[in-house]
């Protein structure tokens, strides 16, 4: 940072202590809340009690190692983020990246809440902000990408035969064209970009030119041989494995690509700004695995032991790492030297 670039204080972000905090502990409520309620559903309606029933009869050790997958998760995730963040110190990164995914567990808005968190986290200890920007664009671009890549795989892998499930082409070549369509469109808009912006100024040919940047930088990170690159990865897949893994601990398992199927486009709930998508991602992933042909009973006690799973393990490793940031925030960083590389 140059002498003279002050980076903006907590306020002109739109954030403070007092409103981060506020924000997560209102949301680590309103999942306690909605849990409950959906507890008392389980115990109430004699129509979900074989779904209580099934949920209360999972091996506990499968439901333990489905904890250690999501952890498995988490730690993907901190991986990524200091790939794509390399100025970053670890533990420090580490906590801001665990952070991001407590306020993405528990705050409506997750993902643009926790975005903005960690943002705010950055700047606030003196990253550059037009850095800060670039970079957590590129992190989400990335962890998007792979999304799509595995969406690709799985649908036309099923549709092709090479994997089993249901070859409906609406639930298998659908969703993997969808997928090979918007991530190749993704590669090439730089280039349409720079062909519609040539000779032209003004502030969308800024935005536009700035946004070509950033996909580049995406695709390189990208295709760039990194092993922390696995980390966006096994983001996605571990997660993934613990919502295969609790159909697994009812002795009924779908095919892996109907899991990843479903998993994928039932994920696009979470757009509604629900806290931790509780009722929504559920619904959408129990309708989804019908359309594949999983009876509804075994599709609903996964999908409640997954997504008890992927909220709470974040948000509560998370919200530590926040708190020991927030206790911590007047201790001086030490920003990493640029590599080689990423210097050029």
């Amino acid at each position: 940072m140059a002498d003279n670039e002050q980076p903006p204080n907590a306020d002109e972000l739109g954030l403070t202590d007092e409103k981060a905090r506020r924000n997560l502990w209102h949301g680590l409520i309103s999942l306690g809340v909605l849990v409950a309620l959906a507890a008392g559903l389980l115990l109430a309606v004699p129509s979900l009690h074989g779904v209580e029933h099934e949920i209360l009869h999972m091996p506990v050790h499968v439901v333990l190692i489905a904890i250690g997958l999501e952890l498995l998760s988490c730690s993907s995730y901190v991986v990524c983020f200091l790939l794509v963040f390399d100025r970053v110190p670890r533990r420090f990164g580490a906590r801001v990246a665990l952070s991001e995914l407590a306020f993405g567990s528990a705050v409506a808005l997750g993902g643009a809440s926790s975005i903005a968190v960690g943002a705010w986290l950055l700047i606030e200890r003196g990253e550059r902000p037009g850095e800060v920007a670039e970079r957590s664009a590129v992190l989400f671009l990335l962890t998007s990408g792979i999304n799509l890549i595995t969406l690709a795989a799985a649908g036309l892998g099923v549709w092709f035969g090479i994997l089993p499930g249901n070859r409906d082409p609406l639930l298998s070549l659908v969703p993997g064209a969808v997928g090979v369509v918007v991530f190749f469109a993704f590669l090439a808009l730089p280039t349409v970009s720079d062909r519609l912006m040539a000779g032209r100024s003004g502030r969308f040919s800024r935005w536009a030119n700035a946004s070509s940047g950033t996909i580049r930088l995406t695709a390189k990170t990208l295709f760039t041989p990194d092993w922390r690159l696995l980390g966006a990865f096994g983001y996605l897949w571990f997660d993934i494995a613990v919502l295969w893994l609790a159909f697994k601990a009812l002795g009924h398992t779908p095919p892996l690509a109907t899991v990843v199927l479903a998993y994928q486009i039932g994920y696009l709930s979470n757009l509604i700004p629900i806290p931790g998508g509780i009722g929504v991602l559920d619904g959408s992933f129990i309708g989804l695995f019908a359309l594949y042909g999983v009876r509804s009973t075994f599709a609903a006690s996964a999908t409640i032991v997954y997504h008890a799973i992927a909220l709470w393990v974040p948000a509560t490793w998370g919200t530590i790492a926040f708190l020991l940031l927030r206790r911590s925030r007047h201790e001086p960083i030490n920003w990493r030297s640029l590599r080689v590389g990423r210097r050029a």
